[in-house]
């Protein structure tokens, strides 16, 4: 959730003139409903006192629609771009909502490990004035180190779809009880890989449960199949025109494949970003990249699926904590990282599917601060360009570095490029040598008489030819 800044003091690098402040003040505007108070809202005085310690003054536009229609039991499909406080839209009225001894009354439903302990973070910050307990479950940790929290009968569980269905297996955690289920990024939730098994955890809840499903994006086969887990919805979707954070300045580098290592280096050292994600499409290339980066002395750390849980937490520890400049990560960390503190998204990779551009670059411009987000383009690369641009609804403007130098082409890359225009060179000689001679009008040997057909016999056997077979 983000913060309105309307009251705060001018802080570095913050806009000094009164246009430019009152730009501010409008990107705000597109964010925040400052006509009203969380107060106003209809939350009770215990969750009020979680918001106001947390410092939060104005609703977010998706929060000042959503949370009152969730209070009033409504089931809600809400579509809002990154950044705009989804979580404290769900999580306000689950916490208003539910009270204490109701054991295992709501579930939120999460695609990944890191964005399970981000929510049920999120979550106990804002009902730190309630007695109210959340626990998150998800793989990757012992099941012995949740099995005790379960036993005590905590009110709300986050976990991943996975774990979730491996606790309730073996009898921890029960679905008959739950009064509110959540689907926090619906459109991932939804999709192909996780399908069965919302069908499986939704549907063995035969008390159907309200529902709330909240994403930055929601097509149009995600949201019918949304519906039909759903009881009369109500839509509700955030008025900002874009579906990409208003604060992030977006540009492209355009910067050949075997160059963008380089490439990398020369933007991390330019530029000085303060704290800098770098998402790559695969496991590998960030490991990979990665190596190169520390090779370079840049205090560079991994986080992927590959590693392990115990490995992943303490880079996620080190990210909040500030103590460390570059995090190159897959995406799975698109859908789990929530932290202030990130000034620069790179897309070393574009990604194949434009909406995962947008909660990539959905990272940074957190807590009403700007944001750069550079994408790294290979030639080849326009149609994915273009699409990401057409999601976001901008036209997304190339930077270019003129005291980057490219390196050559690689030994492997030109001796490929050699050997296919030698293909192509000897194709196309070897249909010069079989190409038959050109026919001459008077060519009696071909056409007695000198007669050149100029069309097709008006009969033809069309294979009907009479054989001596029966």
């Amino acid at each position: 959730m983000t913060t309105s800044t309307d009251k705060t003091p001018p802080q570095e690098n913050e806009p000094s003139t009164d246009a430019e402040a009152l730009a501010e003040e409008a990107k705000d505007e597109e964010t925040f409903d400052t006509s009203k108070t969380f107060a106003d809202l209809g939350l009770p005085e215990d969750v009020l006192a979680g918001i106001t310690k947390s410092g939060f003054v104005h609703p977010t536009k998706i929060q000042s629609s959503l949370i009152p229609a969730a209070l009033s039991g409504r089931h809600v499909l809400g579509q809002a771009k990154t950044g705009t406080g989804k979580t404290a839209a769900f999580g306000l009225p689950m916490l208003a909502s539910i009270k204490p001894g109701d054991h295992f009354a709501a579930l939120v439903l999460v695609p990944t490990r890191e964005l399970a302990i981000q929510v049920a973070r999120e979550i106990k910050d804002l009902g730190a004035g309630t007695p109210l307990s959340v626990v998150p479950v998800y793989g990757g940790q012992r099941i012995t180190a949740q099995a005790p929290k379960l036993e005590r009968g905590p009110e709300i569980i986050v976990g991943t779809p996975g774990r979730v269905m491996d606790l309730h297996d073996r009898r921890m955690l029960p679905y008959d009880t739950v009064r509110m289920a959540v689907l926090d990024e619906v459109d991932r939730m939804l999709d192909i890989g996780f399908r069965d098994d919302i069908r499986k955890i939704l549907g063995g809840m035969k008390q159907r449960p309200q529902t709330i499903f909240v994403s930055a994006t929601i097509s149009g086969e995600i949201e019918k199949l949304a519906r039909s887990y759903m009881k009369d919805p109500i839509k509700i979707v955030s008025k900002e025109k874009s579906l990409t954070v208003a604060r992030v300045a977006q540009s492209w580098i355009k910067v050949e494949p075997w160059d963008k290592k380089h490439m990398l280096h020369h933007l991390l050292t330019h530029e000085t970003p303060a704290l800098t994600v770098v998402f790559c499409r695969t496991k590998r290339t960030v490991d990979d990249v990665t190596r190169y980066l520390n090779r370079k002395k840049i205090d560079a750390y991994a986080i992927h699926g590959d590693m392990i849980q115990s490995q992943r937490n303490k880079v996620m520890e080190r990210l909040r904590g500030g103590n460390l400049g570059v995090l190159v990560a897959s995406d799975l960390a698109a859908r789990g990282l929530d932290v202030d503190g990130i000034s620069h998204v790179i897309n070393y990779d574009l990604p194949e599917d434009p909406e995962v551009y947008i909660h990539r670059i959905g990272r940074t411009a957190r807590a009403g601060r700007n944001g750069v987000a550079w994408s790294l383009v290979a030639p080849f690369q326009g149609e994915l360009l273009t699409n990401c641009e057409m999601l976001a609804n901008i036209e997304i403007p190339q930077q270019e570095y003129a005291d980057f130098k490219p390196g050559p082409i690689p030994a492997d890359i030109r001796a490929e490029t050699e050997l296919a225009e030698k293909r192509v060179q000897d194709r196309e000689n070897s249909m010069k040598r079989t190409e038959a001679p050109p026919i001459k009008a008077d060519d009696n040997a071909a056409f007695p008489g000198g007669i050149v057909p100029t069309k097709m016999p008006a009969r033809r056997m069309q294979g009907k030819v009479r054989t001596r077979r029966r």
